[in-house]
């Protein structure tokens, strides 16, 4: 079991890794690679980077998706920062049901307010808290009932 810092910093490189896939279109081994001899990975949820960075392209389509109703643009619009924050947290809401709705908006925000252009966590929050309702309803009725 990893800690909550090494998933953050998993989370963090996974921002800036699928961003590099998204503009660059470079490839996922590759990118990994270079990942992993760019940086001290000794304090990073490895598995859980690795996961998302093959599992949000492997399902793209079902990603996107997951988020894209809820844009007030075409997905293609967005910054690249953003869309790479709501691939990941949708990725995370949809295929790890063991991470709390909650946690997964507060990365969500927490990346967008670090990486993002100005107020785009604003923007992140809205979409997540939408998501968070269609994907894991019951999960956010449980917590309003508390």
């Amino acid at each position: 079991m990893s800690k909550p810092k090494e998933k953050q910093k998993a989370r963090r490189m996974l921002l800036q890794a699928l961003y590099s896939w998204d503009v660059g279109g470079t490839d996922l081994v590759d990118i990994e690679a270079e990942f992993h001899t760019d940086n001290d990975m000794s304090k990073v949820d490895t598995a859980l980077f690795h996961t998302i960075l093959f599992g949000v392209p492997k399902n793209l389509a079902q990603i996107d998706g997951t988020y894209s109703s809820y844009l007030d643009r075409e997905n293609k619009q967005l910054d690249p920062v953003s869309r790479a924050v709501l691939r990941l947290s949708s990725y995370e809401m949809v295929f790890s049901i063991d991470v709390p709705y909650k946690v997964v908006i507060n990365e969500g925000v927490n990346l967008a307010k670090t990486y993002g252009p100005t107020d785009a966590y604003k923007f992140i929050n809205g979409v997540l808290d939408k998501v968070a309702i269609e994907h894991r309803a019951a999960e956010v009725a449980a917590n309003k009932r508390r």
